[in-house]
């Protein structure tokens, strides 16, 4: 799904480390029987999100997204509502959450409340490379 929705893949070692530790994660799947693609059961996987975190103090919402022939019906705006629902039930007050908003997505994160950090502090990232 990350391939698909522009957002990278991750490698199999990688995936089978972090997934399991997600403090929370959301998956939406197709209608069941849906003429665009939807199993008969179901299954598909059409939406996503996590929070990752050290479950105390800081948490960072990763990996949202919506297959495109899924967009715009709304189903970004479930995922989130769901994150930032267990955030509001779980998460210890004054707990810091963040997340990294590609493009037009800053919309959509603004109406759950995120604000943009710069000029104060900006996003950074570090993308380490294997041990030849």
């Amino acid at each position: 799904m990350r391939r698909a929705t522009g957002l990278g893949d991750k490698s199999a070692e990688g995936a089978a480390i972090g997934l399991p530790n997600t403090w929370y994660g959301v998956t939406v799947h197709a209608a069941p029987g849906r003429a665009d693609g939807g199993t008969a059961d179901g299954a598909d996987p059409v939406g996503m999100g996590r929070i990752i975190g050290d479950g105390g103090c800081f948490f960072q919402i990763v990996d949202i997204c919506v297959l495109p022939q899924y967009q715009g019906h709304g189903l970004g705006k479930r995922i989130m509502a769901a994150l930032t629902a267990e955030l509001e039930r779980r998460a210890p007050a004054g707990a810091y959450v963040s997340l990294i908003a590609d493009g037009d997505a800053r919309h959509l994160y603004a109406k759950f409340g995120f604000t943009e950090t710069a000029p104060a502090s900006v996003g950074m990232a570090f993308m380490p490379r294997p041990a030849h």
